[in-house]
């Protein structure tokens, strides 16, 4: 049945209007990024086979090009539409990160960093450089590794610090491989850092692990700093 054949309360665009968009499911909001569907099957059909088939919404749209054209009903033009969206979604939280002080806005921090991070193949390590009222300055990727391991320079790190005359830092990197918790490194690698940055008179807030598909950890809230 065509969504047009639906009662006008139950399709997702009226649906949307009516009550808004946290209203909608999974497969509704993406049926409206989709607009049509395939042969047999409407816009929501086609939506709940690409989740059914990549398992969640966050593999959906963290997808190589290749992984989502190969669905039948799908291509390039949708993929590039879908990636513009992320895009604007990253650009957005970024616009709100620099707007005051980072933990006015924990949610706004983590979901930044999953969108920024949790999508990539390879190993990031980002710092978030913060004025002395904990505003963003500026988000640099600055050591780029393999799938499982970054190396990353003290050395390099307070250089950064003190050329942009930060007061505070927060620390994230992600991991490809969808481990949660923390290596044994990655606490190694946040004490050294918190040591080499104490000298200097500069904070380390937190450190937070960006796995791939699963919501960021903090080293805060672990009692790991």
């Amino acid at each position: 049945m065509a969504i047009t054949d639906w009662p006008e309360d139950e399709r997702p665009r009226e649906k949307l209007l009516a009550r808004g968009p946290q209203a909608l499911t999974d497969a509704e909001l993406l049926a409206l990024f989709l607009r049509v569907g395939t042969r047999g099957q409407s816009a929501v059909d086609l939506a709940r086979n690409l989740l059914a088939r990549f398992g969640a919404l966050s593999r959906l749209c963290n997808a190589s090009s290749s992984e989502f054209a190969a669905v039948p009903g799908v291509g390039l033009a949708k993929y590039a539409q879908l990636q513009a969206v992320m895009e604007l979604a990253r650009r957005a939280l970024a616009e709100r990160l620099g707007k005051g002080a980072l933990f006015d806005s924990p949610l706004v921090v983590r979901d930044w960093l999953q969108l920024h991070l949790a999508h990539l193949p390879h190993e990031t390590f980002c710092i978030l450089l913060l004025d002395a009222r904990h505003c963003l300055i500026e988000a640099v990727d600055l050591f780029r590794g393999t799938l499982n391991q970054t190396s990353v320079y003290p050395r390099e790190v307070v250089k950064l610090v003190l050329g942009r005359n930060a007061a505070a830092v927060i620390f994230a990197h992600n991991h490809p491989s969808g481990a949660m918790e923390p290596s044994d490194a990655d606490e190694l690698l946040t004490r050294d850092l918190c040591a080499a940055l104490a000298l200097i008179d500069v904070k380390v807030l937190d450190h937070f692990i960006v796995p791939a598909h699963s919501a960021p950890l903090s080293f805060a809230e672990r009692g790991l700093l």
